[in-house]
This record gives C-alpha cells, sequence and structure tokens, in this order.
C-alpha cells in the first residue's frame, strides 16, 4: 500500500504532461473596420511565407492545412483574392526537471543516517507557436491574427496530423464574432 502512495504523485504529474501538451492554446485579433463579409477567396503571400522559420517541409504541411480549412469555411482559392494568407513562427525549447524523493531522512540513536531512493525526471519539450496572418489583398493591411502555441509532435508520421490541429484551432476563432 504505501508503494502506491509513494508513486502516486509520480502518476498524477504524467498525466498532466500528457493532458497539456496535447492542449493548444489559441488568441486571435482583428480589425474592427474590416469588413469580413467582403472576403471570399484567399492566396498565400509567398514573401511572407518564405520569412517562415521552419523547414520547407513544415511549410508545405501548415499551407496544406490552411488550405483545407479555409476551403471548409467557404473560401475559395484563387489568383485573384480576397485576403493574401501568411505565416511565421516561433519555437521555445523546455527543459523541466522533476525530483521525486521518497525515502530520506534521519536516522535513529547514534548514528544518524540519510536515505534517498528517489529520481529525477528531464522532460525535453519544444512549443511552437504559429501566427496566421490574413491581409486583405487590395489595402495590404492585416485585418485578422490567429495564434496558437502547443507541443510539437516529435515524431514525422504525426507531424501533418498536429499542425492540422493547431492551425483548424486557430482558424475556429475565424471570422470574429462581430459585436
Amino acid at each position: 500500500m504505501k508503494k502506491i502512495f509513494k508513486f502516486t504523485p509520480v502518476v498524477i504529474l504524467l498525466s498532466l504532461l500528457t493532458i497539456s501538451c496535447d492542449t493548444v492554446r489559441v488568441a486571435s485579433d482583428y480589425d474592427h473596420e474590416a469588413n469580413f463579409d467582403s472576403y471570399n477567396s484567399f492566396a498565400f503571400f509567398k514573401p511572407g511565407i518564405d520569412k517562415a522559420e521552419i523547414s520547407d517541409l513544415d511549410k508545405k504541411r501548415i499551407m496544406r492545412a490552411i488550405e483545407t480549412s479555409m476551403t471548409q469555411k467557404g473560401f475559395e482559392k484563387s489568383k485573384n483574392p480576397d485576403l493574401l494568407v501568411s505565416i511565421f513562427t516561433k519555437t521555445n525549447e523546455n527543459i523541466n526537471i522533476y525530483q521525486n524523493n521518497p525515502g530520506w531522512g534521519y536516522g535513529w540513536g547514534w548514528s544518524p543516517w540519510y536515505w534517498n531512493s528517489g529520481f529525477n525526471t528531464v522532460n525535453r519539450t519544444s512549443d511552437g507557436t504559429l501566427y496566421i496572418d490574413l491581409i486583405d489583398a487590395k489595402t495590404k493591411e492585416l485585418v485578422w491574427q490567429g495564434m496558437g502555441t502547443a507541443a510539437l509532435a516529435e515524431k514525422v508520421s504525426k507531424k501533418q496530423e498536429r499542425i492540422n490541429e493547431i492551425v483548424f484551432k486557430i482558424l475556429e476563432k475565424y471570422p470574429p464574432e462581430l459585436k
């Protein structure tokens, strides 16, 4: 029974880490003067996308996810668009050290002792922040920006799935709820 109580905090901690890695934190902002009902088509803004400091493969993954999401929202990809889509990214590596020292203390009697059967767990994760900018094609002004921060997929086979999730969560905020 004692062993169960010793490892309960570790299990809870690992569960919280797993849950927190799955979440995507999103936010958005927009130009209150923009007429979002007038936007029906989009194209990618190549000069902006070229500046994003990620691999070309990840750029393609992000662009595929954006195209899918925008199409699902009723937008048409066009050579003469209403909106230009640009992206930029930031990454942050997190190093967390968790200490579990369940068996330490001092001895009784004449001989003090110290015993530690604990262990340290080092966890490295990379968080990425993706910004999606929607720019009015006529005025060349930013009208909407969405941002999503999440843990990045480590396995190549999971990258597209994770990028899809991040992009879809960001674009859920578009169009803004106008008041």
